[in-house]
């Protein structure tokens, strides 16, 4: 697969989340939810348009400069010890509609396909264009992360970035 090729499809992928959470932003009615989907729209809409300037750039000049891209939402997953920290000692739940938990799930199934789809890519990219997608594999892991717990959270099944909100022993 050649750069031009590469970024076309990435560029797919991440119109898709974005419309997803574009979307979903709408037809959640609960703030919090609301803005969960804001945000990660925003950062797919982010997504996109540095895609776009990359793929301008190639068939322009047939380069791409380096230029980082620079996420909405904290890169990675160390951010998520921090909110595991913070929770320990403030526990806050809410109910979602089916429909938020439904689009969380669909949520979860695109930044899962969107980060295999990096993963592969940077495998099979010449090793000049690997470090252009780099930093899309660890954002969307991140996605990945947050909607996971999201997902957790609204579904009341006791986690929320892997930390059990109640006990199970009996009191």
């Amino acid at each position: 697969m050649n750069l031009q090729e590469a970024l076309n499809i990435a560029l797919d992928y991440e119109r898709k989340v974005r419309d997803h959470y574009v979307n979903g932003m709408k037809a959640i009615d609960d703030p919090q939810g609301k803005k969960v989907f804001k945000t990660l729209a925003r950062e797919e809409q982010g997504h996109v348009d540095h895609l776009t300037r990359c793929l301008k750039q190639w068939t322009e000049k047939g380069i791409v400069d380096p230029e980082s891209l620079t996420p909405v939402v904290q890169p990675g997953l160390a951010w998520i010890e921090k909110a595991k920290d913070e929770l320990k000692t403030k526990h806050e739940t809410r109910e979602a509609s089916a429909n938020e938990i439904e689009l969380l799930k669909v949520a979860l199934e695109l930044e899962m396909t969107t980060s295999a789809f990096y993963r592969d890519l940077i495998g099979k990219l010449p090793e000049q264009d690997q470090s252009l997608f780099a930093d899309f594999l660890e954002i969307e892991e991140g996605h990945v992360a947050i909607v996971q717990a999201e997902l957790d959270a609204v579904q009341g099944n006791g986690f929320w970035f892997d930390l059990m909100e109640f006990s199970l022993e009996a009191g």
